[in-house]
């Protein structure tokens, strides 16, 4: 007791000592930094609203700003006037959900000599290995053309598993590659809806379709993930689009065409973001992307906090080190405008991907706790208080039914 008492006596003047002339400046400093990163990432917000008010509006879509055109046949060409279409389907001990992917990838509606599904196996598990491939070959029986792959090593793991995947020889007869993750299931009429933007428009590279969360109710974990992926989808990528062409690829859920991933550089593996770092080097090539909103492919949320947790420090980590690798590269490019390259720079990596990180655990997590420990230093109400409720009042655009939890 006596000893904890000295401890305390001894801290005491220390911490006195050193909080006006050291740690109240520093402690300053970090929340001017903090305010000022808090103002950059509301005004991006505000932008973006501002983008979906006037595409709302003036009701702008993919179908009155591309060519649109169904795919007609030809007496003559039969179903060779179809392209020819890969699926692509990764899978990694995916127990549970395996027969409901395989299944939807085959349901797909599409002349059946002008699709190849190919099921891109690295699970680990023997059985799970020997239940896909049975699956696999049912569906064969059926006349379905599909592939069952799998590889010695997990190498670059998904990115891995998809460039091996396109290195086979059936896939140079295809024109292009829809991806999907093994708990994502596509509607029927998936391909008619995004494969006429890329044949009617040659200077498009991806069609993404929104994800459609089937266990959004199964917790509040759920819940919330929801609310934030919705203003994505609803805000993040529409504006994009509507802009300047260009969006995040989500790794799921979107058709490429070959040729522009190709020329891009094919997939690599040197980040945990795969999926953008392609989107992001296709860019720079000269190609767009076109999101379709309306296009909606069912799939799960995490439900578990590993799972999520696992699922964000991917998000959160692998952008910030893509921006690094590629910030110089974006600069020097000359395939794109100054304008793009700004937004790529600014608004894709800087605010949206770094920045609001920054802010959400160094600001809300650290130095606004520190504040109460250091009277010298004070936080605006504005600051907060009121840019901190705008943000997330803003973020529940997307998901009007649950803002009700933001006020619980």
């Amino acid at each position: 007791m006596e000893e904890g008492v000295g401890l305390r006596g001894e801290i005491g003047p220390f911490w006195e000592q050193s909080t006006a002339p050291v740690i109240a400046p520093l402690l300053k400093l970090c929340v001017g930094g903090c305010l000022a990163m808090s103002l950059m990432l509301l005004f991006e917000r505000l932008y973006m609203g501002v983008v979906i008010l006037f595409l709302k509006l003036f009701a702008r879509n993919p179908h009155n700003t591309y060519k649109w055109d169904p795919i007609q046949d030809d007496l003559e060409l039969a179903h060779f006037v179809y392209p020819m279409v890969l699926v692509q389907i990764p899978m990694y001990n995916e127990r549970e959900v395996y027969q409901l992917s395989i299944g939807a990838a085959c349901g797909l509606s599409w002349p059946s000599d002008r699709i190849i599904i190919q099921v891109l196996d690295d699970s680990t598990d023997p059985s799970i290995k020997d239940l896909v491939e049975l699956e696999c070959k049912r569906w064969a029986s059926k006349g379905i053309n599909i592939k069952y792959e799998i590889r010695d090593s997990r190498n670059g793991y998904k990115a891995g598993a998809l460039k091996e995947g396109m290195k086979h020889n059936y896939v140079k007869l295809c024109d292009y590659v829809a991806i999907f993750d093994a708990d994502f299931q596509p509607e029927p009429d998936f391909l008619w809806r995004t494969i006429p933007f890329l044949t009617n428009n040659p200077e498009i590279a991806l069609v993404q379709a929104r994800w459609k969360f089937v266990n959004s109710d199964e917790c509040l974990m759920t819940r919330m993930q929801e609310m934030s992926l919705d203003y994505h989808f609803t805000v993040e990528q529409e504006v994009g689009s509507a802009t300047y062409g260009f969006f995040g690829f989500n790794g799921t859920a979107g058709v490429w065409r070959i040729a522009a991933l190709k020329e891009a550089g094919g997939w690599k593996d040197r980040t945990t973001v795969e999926d953008m770092d392609l989107a992001v080097r296709a860019s720079l090539k000269g190609w767009k992307f076109v999101y379709v909103g309306d296009l909606k492919v069912k799939n799960e949320l995490p439900s578990t906090f590993k799972a999520y947790r696992y699922q964000q420090h991917r998000w959160s980590c692998g952008p910030a080190n893509l921006f690094k690798k590629m910030v110089v590269e974006i600069m020097r490019n000359k395939k794109v405008s100054l304008w793009k390259k700004l937004y790529l720079i600014y608004s894709f990596f800087f605010v949206r991907k770094i920045i609001a990180h920054i802010v959400t655990f160094v600001f809300y997590c650290v130095v606004l706790p520190a504040t109460v420990l250091v009277p010298e230093v004070s936080v605006p109400k504005w600051g907060a208080v009121y840019i901190p409720s705008m943000i997330t009042l803003l973020n529940a655009v997307g998901t009007p039914r649950s803002s009700s939890y933001l006020f619980d």
